[in-house]
């Protein structure tokens, strides 16, 4: 891992190739050459790369993905793992080899801010699966790692113990609180922090197919009053953490765009730029941006936080 001030802070949405996002997050007759990871890393700092989840990476797209981000040099990557081995529990060899052959530009070219091992509600604690992370560890002990659980039963001062020991971080998630469902944490347990926002769609979290549309799932625009909260948890992690990661993975038709921006602004008390159609479609972002063209330069400003400064609670 690269060294770094603690209190280092990345904020930015979970992927960026949406046919839902056309005319919105971005324009709807878009000029030759235009590339949308390129627009977006001159609003954030950092962008979870998710379909890594649903197949090996081709290292190809992912070397031209580096070029697209080389005007902003705090911009990094963080990728979610293959779900051969966080869903499927079933991978072999190949597909380790498969997975890491993916990574490795993302690894050398020091832009790989993390490695999320993301597992379903239905991956609980219990002793086989604690000795399933332990050899993924090993597997994947190159990377900067986070493991993301979803069932409370991980909440538990062992499991925290029990990451801090291996190195690993924990993802700290907002999701619909059924049932069993972990609540949010301010915690971090490597130098590397995460914070996920879901959204609270009740209704569609566990009856939509998240194998196949995820467009009602992650259909959920958070209000202000309710990142207050997660500004307040993202401050706490920051201050234990390195860097810290906040991803934003209500995608659909730009929510967590405009709630990316939103923490952005809350973190830093400024005023940000958006997408002017972005604006138009949710004015509520009006309170903290105004259209780009007539707002900040890219890269909204480097986001730090003193460690040695109270975090209010």
């Amino acid at each position: 891992m690269k060294a770094r001030a603690r209190g280092d802070l990345k904020i930015g949405p979970a992927g960026w190739s949406y046919p839902d996002w056309h005319g919105l997050v971005y324009p709807r007759s878009k000029p030759h050459g235009f590339s949308e990871l390129e627009y977006l890393s001159h609003f954030f700092d950092c962008i979870e790369i998710n379909t890594s989840f649903y197949q090996p990476l081709r290292p190809d797209f992912v070397k031209a993905w580096l070029k697209q981000v080389e005007h902003n040099p705090r911009f990094e990557f963080t990728a979610k793992l293959w779900r051969r081995f966080t869903h499927d529990l079933g991978a072999g060899r190949e597909d380790e080899k498969a997975a890491k052959q993916g990574l490795a530009p993302l690894l050398e070219s020091g832009r790989l801010g993390a490695l999320l091992l993301q597992f379903p509600w239905s991956f609980k604690n219990a002793p086989e699966n604690r000795d399933y992370l332990a050899s993924l560890f090993v597997q994947f002990i190159e990377y900067p790692l986070v493991v993301e659980v979803r069932h409370s039963s991980w909440n538990h001062p062992d499991v925290y113990r029990f990451l801090s020991d291996l190195g690993v971080g924990f993802c700290n998630i907002d999701q619909p609180l059924i049932g069993r469902s972990l609540p949010p944490s301010d915690r971090a347990t490597s130098p590397v922090g995460y914070v996920r926002l879901h959204g609270r769609n009740y209704d569609q979290w566990f009856t939509a197919d998240e194998n196949s549309s995820p467009r009602e799932r992650y259909n959920y625009l958070y209000s202000l009053a309710e990142l207050d909260p997660w500004v307040k948890r993202i401050k706490a992690v920051a201050a234990q953490a390195q860097v810290t990661y906040v991803i934003a993975n209500n995608h659909f038709e730009g929510k967590g765009v405009v709630n990316a921006l939103e923490l952005i602004s809350l973190l830093t008390g400024q005023i940000v730029s958006a997408p002017q159609r972005l604006i138009e479609r949710y004015p509520e972002l009006q309170q903290v941006a105004v259209p780009e063209s007539h707002g900040p330069s890219p890269q909204q400003g480097n986001l730090f936080f003193d460690a040695a400064k109270p975090i209010p609670r």
